[in-house]
């Protein structure tokens, strides 16, 4: 352990969607900034969600207007300074006959989405008549259909890559990351924090430091972290399972996303084209156990088939069609009695000064909202330390990769072997930075060429990752960096290659490459339905 701790202003706990907002906002105010979480960025809940940049529709129905308002105000800044990840996604919902909702609710519904999100960029709603919609979407269950309303949200396909460049420019902006880092003591004296104890969960190696304020942004873990304090401490979360699934587009498949609800328990679900497969989820299940194992029940799997195969019959989906499955635990607010569905999605930003002044617990909060969470954090930082802050920056600055599109197009088009389906994904993945991997690819000779027969994973990304994206394993630059994890087959063909290369890049030796492979196919094996 080092001898003295290293001050700072601002310790930000969990490097999910939030912290990496809080930690990105908080430096470029000027405050000097320490991010920790115990794996890698966006490895719990962010990364499990539904991947939508959304206003939150439903929240309508439960009177959370100002929280509709919000998101999709934030939606149209994503729009602006992420416009390489978030993009337009149009979302039908069917009409049945003798349904809950008709045609003139739902219309009334879409008619104050579209109110509310004043300015947007985006269309306003449409409402289809009972012969369009068969026409446009022939798959869809005819039986009672009656009409169907399309409006449009925004999906971000990589949330993985929205909270990583959020870390980046936190870094950029002048914050230490410290990944694999897990928090095992807060310490509390006279009524306030004053130190900090992590250790490194790949080394063992521990440090300690003095932080002015710890922003606690575990998600999941929100209450676990409070334990570190020492101190009695109100329980923050209940949280609730989310499940999705991913097959391949399938038959009767639909063209744009859908919104449905499932016939069995009423339980609202999308099924969505995303990264060239179907995203369909998600479960809404109240969760007590350990999140760090959450994992998807065959029970939850077949659910979400089903139903999927109510709405689109000629899909006949089985378990066999399912290349993986994924599920995470929604950090809510504690709530014992009431439906799952009910409980707010409003995050909340718990002070416990009357415990330990500087000490900030985030309670809940979306990937749509997280900017506008994170301005609102840093404003109450500034508060507690006694400071005039600068104003947020975050609404207009962009992020690292949403300029330079177009010259990095042009870069990757000159790279030798790489076919046109690798230039737009390349793009789709890191956006202008995607010129870094060209760069590489000119300055080393050795690292030209491609890893696939497809030509579109070059050789040179796997050094442009490891050099400038932080990942420690193998599977933080598979799954979390590069994103073919996530493709039908996982990246699997590609593990040797690509653990070769990033073995040279980062100094493994023979064991450690073995330890690498083993870990990350263990990652993909717990995500494959069982």
């Amino acid at each position: 352990m080092t001898a003295d701790p290293r001050p700072c202003d601002v310790a930000v706990i969990g490097a999910g969607i939030n912290g990496a907002g809080i930690a990105r906002d908080a430096a470029l105010r000027g405050l000097s900034v320490v991010l920790f979480d115990k794996g890698d960025v966006c490895n719990g809940t962010s990364w499990a969600s539904s991947r939508l940049i959304h206003g939150g529709l439903r929240y309508l129905e439960y009177g959370e207007i100002p929280l509709v308002f919000e998101s999709l105000h934030e939606r149209r800044h994503l729009r602006r300074i992420a416009s390489h990840l978030v993009k337009p996604l149009r979302i039908c919902i069917p009409i049945y006959r003798g349904a809950k909702r008709g045609p003139f609710l739902i219309k009334l519904g879409l008619l104050g989405y579209d109110l509310l999100s004043w300015r947007k960029p985006l269309p306003h709603h449409k409402m289809l008549g009972e012969d369009e919609i068969r026409a446009r979407e022939p798959g869809l269950l005819q039986e009672r259909l009656r009409a169907a309303a399309c409006y449009y949200d925004a999906q971000v396909t990589y949330a993985e890559r929205l909270v990583l460049e959020n870390v980046l420019a936190a870094r950029a902006a002048g914050a230490e990351i410290m990944t694999y880092s897990e928090v095992t003591g807060i310490g509390v004296r006279g009524g306030r924090v004053v130190s900090l104890t992590c250790e490194d969960t790949l080394t063992g190696r521990q440090t300690r430091f003095a932080p002015e304020t710890v922003v606690n942004a575990a998600g999941p873990w929100v209450d676990s972290v409070l334990d570190r304090t020492g101190q009695k401490m109100p329980e923050l979360i209940g949280g609730t399972k989310g499940t999705h699934i991913v097959v391949s587009p399938f038959e009767g498949a639909p063209r744009d996303a859908f919104y449905v609800e499932a016939e069995s328990d009423g339980r609202p679900f999308f099924i969505l084209p995303w990264n060239g497969l179907f995203l369909i989820g998600t479960t809404d299940i109240r969760y007590d156990e350990d999140p760090s194992h959450v994992q998807a029940s065959r029970e939850e799997v077949v659910y979400l088939l089903e139903e999927t195969n109510r709405v689109f019959p000629a899909a006949r989906l089985t378990v066999d069609d399912v290349h993986y499955a994924y599920a995470g635990v929604r950090p809510l607010p504690q709530r014992t009695h009431g439906p799952e569905s009910a409980i707010t999605r409003r995050h909340i930003i718990k002070s416990h000064r009357r415990v330990a002044q500087g000490l900030f617990s985030i309670v809940g909060g979306k990937l749509t909202t997280y900017r506008n969470l994170a301005e609102q954090t840093v404003d109450k930082i500034g508060k507690a330390l006694g400071r005039s802050l600068p104003e947020c920056r975050t609404r207009d600055t962009l992020l690292p990769g949403a300029g330079g599109v177009e010259e990095a197009r042009e870069a990757l088009g000159k790279s030798s072997g790489l076919s046109e389906r690798g230039v737009e994904r390349l793009l789709r993945v890191y956006g202008g930075r995607a010129a870094g991997i060209a760069t590489v690819a000119r300055q080393r000779p050795e690292l030209s060429g491609c890893i696939d027969e497809a030509a579109t994973i070059p050789t040179a990304e796997v050094a442009f990752v490891t050099g400038e994206e932080l990942p420690r394993t193998l599977a933080d630059i598979v799954y979390r960096r590069m994103m073919i994890g996530l493709d039908a087959d996982q990246g699997r063909p590609h593990y040797t290659k690509i653990a070769e290369l990033a073995a040279a890049e980062l100094g493994w030796d023979g064991d450690r490459v073995a330890d690498e492979l083993r870990a990350l196919r263990a990652t993909a094996d717990a995500l494959r339905a069982d």
